[in-house]
């Protein structure tokens, strides 16, 4: 298991709360593979790692055990939650019904404003899969989606996503660590960008569908390993 004792990721004060900070830091660290699965959660180990004080590192566990990235396991304490291949493929699940809806509704709804920003955030994806930094190509994709669901003009799909969000980039890190994944997956975002450009509302479902399922298998493949 992995030891705490990554002193990078100590907290400087900044304008946000301590509390909102702190959660930030251990999101990242824990869906960025940082701390890694079945990791256990001192806090007195956080607190030192972070530079903050017990109250916030126990706020900061109550957020992220509600978001599923933290465990709490009786006689050991909270844990980064293990991710299971049964829940990662009901993720992927939600996510190819949700993606693909809004891809559809893109189709229908999104204005000549949102053609232009998704084909700049499709080019902002094409360059950081470029750079092969997982990170960055984890930031680029959420960009390239926001403007879908944006342009897709329903606000509760993004917000159900919302609630799912840690863990899908938890599961991103997992497929795009893969570099045939990852040279596979951004063909596919070409392919959707083509059906979304056209407001061909089938080609953006079919194609968006596509890209879950692909890294779906990828993902699901590694868990299962």
């Amino acid at each position: 298991m992995s030891r705490i004792d990554d002193l990078s990721m100590r907290i400087v004060p900044v304008a946000a709360p301590v509390r909102t900070q702190v959660v930030e830091s251990l999101r990242h660290a824990i869906t960025h593979g940082r701390l890694a699965p079945g990791t256990r959660l001192v806090e007195k180990d956080l607190c030192q790692m972070l530079g903050v004080s017990r109250p916030s590192v126990r706020e900061a566990l109550r957020a992220l055990e509600a978001e599923g990235l933290i465990s709490t396991i009786p006689n050991r304490g909270p844990v980064v939650t293990l991710l299971t291949p049964e829940d990662a493929a009901g993720i992927y699940q939600v996510r190819e019904a949700l993606e693909a809806l809004a891809a559809e509704l893109f189709t229908a709804n999104a204005s000549d404003g949102d053609i232009t920003d998704l084909q700049q955030a499709a080019a902002d994806l094409a360059t950081a899969y470029q750079t092969k930094d997982v990170n960055e190509i984890i930031e680029a994709k959420r960009l390239f989606y926001d403007v879908i669901f944006h342009g897709s003009g329903n606000a509760i799909i993004p917000e159900i996503l919302r609630t799912l969000n840690a863990r899908i980039t938890q599961l991103r890190s997992v497929s795009l660590s893969s570099s045939e994944r990852r040279a596979a997956s951004i063909d596919e975002i070409y392919k959707l960008v083509e059906a979304l450009t056209k407001r061909d509302g089938r080609a953006a479902a079919k194609a968006s569908r596509k890209h879950v399922v692909e890294a779906a298998r990828e993902a699901l493949s590694s868990l299962s390993g």
